[in-house]
């Protein structure tokens, strides 16, 4: 079996993401070695309880006392305040003379709702990111960004707050549905366009290879990707440094299509910044920080893993709402990132309602 790893160096808060098919076979003794506590609540949701029930049991057998399973909604959903306080009502009623520790078993939705129960769970309890499927594995699940969602707005109540471990077992990406594999790949995408031509260019490459789930190609996306945000994270944990900020490249507006349609399914979060992405992209045209050239190259590329580069029935007063909600503005200015060519961004401030307008309008799909 070949596994990788990957440490995210942030002194005593320094961890492993271990990469690599069947990594959750040698899960129990990673995870015997962390000393995290003796029982475990492990979140997932229904889908992935039905498949991986056994798994589950394999991992935490050895390594916990006792082990519950909280059952969350198969959705955006689930990064609700709702369902936020009443899974830490049931995990404090079950927490009686123990010391637990949390794991986050799904993807991003999960991750974000395990992190954040951590977080503020008697002030902070460890835990630990399992995730299953490629978008949680090259981005969400590292960096310790956790949070839920507000009616008016996308991950507005949140913390910092890393994992102890990150077990990205590749082989678990077979079982997902196309649609969740081109999801992920968006954010694999975004890796391409802010730091890595080499990645962007195995893309233009590899998409049959990607796209028919082969495991090596898999597993060789996960990797470069963990090590761009891995070297990111260490050198601005607390996105406070205008570092990190580079990693929300197309996801000022793919926030704001995601909120504007209510965090249906309509558009999941890969589909959401795939369209946020070429959106960034037409402005940096119009502001001249990138050539015709680069930007079709970007528009191109996630049109060839079928994902969407226009918004269709939404209403433009509905997404720039949204999107004046965004967490990355500073003093009253907006902030995005904006591509200048195949490896390199600027974080640009102060970009007129006007472009942002029009940008997004250029991207509206006329009665759709």
């Amino acid at each position: 079996m070949s596994v990788k790893k990957v440490r995210v160096f942030l002194k005593d808060r320094t961890y492993d993401i271990v990469i690599g098919r069947r990594v959750l076979k040698e899960g129990r003794s990673l995870l015997r070695s962390l000393a995290l506590g003796h029982d475990a609540i492990v979140i997932t949701n229904p889908t992935l309880h039905k498949l991986y029930k056994e798994t589950i049991k394999d991992i935490f057998r050895n390594c916990a006392s006792s082990m519950r399973i909280e059952l969350v909604p198969d959705s955006e959903r689930a990064k609700s305040f709702q369902v936020l306080t009443g899974l830490l009502d049931r995990i404090a009623k079950f927490d009686k003379n123990r010391r637990i520790f949390i794991a986050a078993f799904g993807g991003g939705v999960i991750g974000d709702l395990a992190g954040f129960t951590a977080a503020i769970y008697k002030r902070g309890v460890p835990y630990i990111q399992i995730p299953t499927t490629l978008l949680a594995q090259v981005d969400s699940a590292i960096g310790g960004k956790v949070a839920v969602d507000l009616p008016i707005a996308k991950n507005l109540a949140g913390a910092f707050y890393q994992p102890r471990i990150v077990l990205s077992d590749t082989s678990v990406l077979g079982t997902l549905p196309d649609r969740q594999i081109r999801n992920g790949l968006a954010e694999v995408i975004k890796y391409a366009v802010i730091k890595d031509p080499w990645l962007f260019q195995f893309l233009e490459n590899n998409r049959d290879r990607l796209l028919g789930l082969d495991e090596a190609a898999l597993e060789s996306i996960v990797y470069r990707c963990s090590v761009i945000k891995a070297k990111v994270v260490a050198s601005d944990e607390f996105d406070n440094k205008g570092v990190r900020v580079i990693l929300n490249y197309g996801h000022t507006i793919g926030h704001a299509i995601e909120s504007a349609c209510g965090y249906s399914t309509r558009y999941n979060h890969g589909e959401a910044i795939a369209v946020g992405m070429v959106t960034a992209a037409r402005m940096a045209l119009m502001l001249g920080l990138i050539k015709r050239h680069d930007e079709l190259r970007i528009e191109s590329l996630i049109r060839y893993y079928g994902l969407p580069t226009l918004i269709k029935g939404l209403k433009l007063s509905l997404i720039y709402n949204a999107y004046l909600h965004d967490k990355k503005f500073i003093r009253a200015k907006n902030r995005l990132v904006l591509p200048t060519k195949i490896g390199s961004v600027k974080v640009v401030e102060g970009i007129s309602d006007a472009i942002v307008k029009r940008a997004i309008t250029e991207r509206m799909v006329r009665g759709g």
